[in-house]
């Protein structure tokens, strides 16, 4: 398996790409570098698959990896529930590229490419 280790060991890696898709399920856009970007496509993709299955066990299995964070105050909606409910009806007939990467320039202080990655 082929992945860029970002400078982190495995666990705080795990940590990150949890943060940032469930960040991407709630708010849908998301502001990050070109590397990070590049790699949680994958992971949201995959979990957006799995939502559009809808069954109990893709429930569980999006379940063990994105975290239970309020999507929304006003109806109570964690981001499980947002990708169940909301996400994946807007893709049932889309058959992936669910996300894109926009490039926004270098980040003032270090110079790392920035993107918006959002779903589309």
């Amino acid at each position: 398996m082929a992945y860029q280790k970002l400078g982190r060991d495995s666990s705080a890696r795990k940590a990150l790409f949890r943060d940032l898709v469930t960040d991407l399920i709630i708010y849908e856009r998301i502001e990050t570098t070109e590397a990070k970007a590049k790699e949680v496509r994958s992971i949201a993709e995959k979990m957006i698959t799995l939502a559009k299955r809808g069954d109990l066990h893709a429930r569980r299995q999006v379940a063990t990896f994105v975290r239970k964070e309020v999507a929304d105050e006003a109806n109570g909606q964690d981001a499980i529930q947002k990708l169940f409910d909301d996400i994946a009806k807007k893709y049932e007939d889309r058959q992936g590229g669910y996300t894109r990467i926009i490039k926004i320039g270098p980040r003032r202080g270090d110079g790392a490419e920035m993107v918006y990655l959002e779903l589309v």
